[in-house]
């Protein structure tokens, strides 16, 4: 598993499909995962900082968990199939562990939130990552400005 470290949510013109991309903690390698509109509003908000009147579906889960003193260890981007991407997020509750399968952009929403690591296997990065070249840093950094300026209404 390789710890990887989110860069930013943006939308990809012109299909105007959010993406999340992630970035491997040492090296150079990206992964970019489409997602929905709600997810990457979710992501982002996490990121930035923000906080909602009333709680998103993510806080929501992130306080339930917390509440029932469940403890999120790791999420992990595990598998693409077909170009899908598959998630498992590691909990442990009285001693137990569980896996529990999840939607990447959720996985990643709820890993933000609670301050946890974001890893993907080797072979999903082998598949699907891609490598920017060092004069890319301008656009990492269009990603980090884009996360600085979203708005929700920015995805729908």
């Amino acid at each position: 598993m390789i710890k990887m470290n989110i860069v930013g949510v943006r939308v990809e013109l012109p299909t105007n499909q959010p993406i999340v991309l992630l970035q491997e903690e040492e090296g150079e390698r990206f992964l970019p995962i489409w997602i929905g509109a709600f997810e990457a509003t979710a992501i982002a908000f996490a990121v930035q900082g923000v906080e909602t009147a009333r709680p998103m579906t993510h806080d929501l889960f992130k306080n339930v968990l917390e509440d029932l003193s469940v403890k999120v260890e790791q999420v992990v981007i595990n598998d693409l199939v077909d170009g899908t991407f598959y998630a498992e997020i590691t909990m442990f509750t009285n001693g137990d562990k569980h896996l529990i399968s999840a939607r990447p952009s959720d996985a990643i929403a709820l890993a933000v939130r609670m301050e946890v690591p974001i890893y993907a296997e080797e072979g999903v990065l082998d598949e699907a990552s891609i490598v920017m070249e060092t004069a890319d840093e301008d656009e990492i950094e269009r990603f980090r400005d884009f996360l600085d300026h979203v708005e929700p209404q920015d995805f729908l």
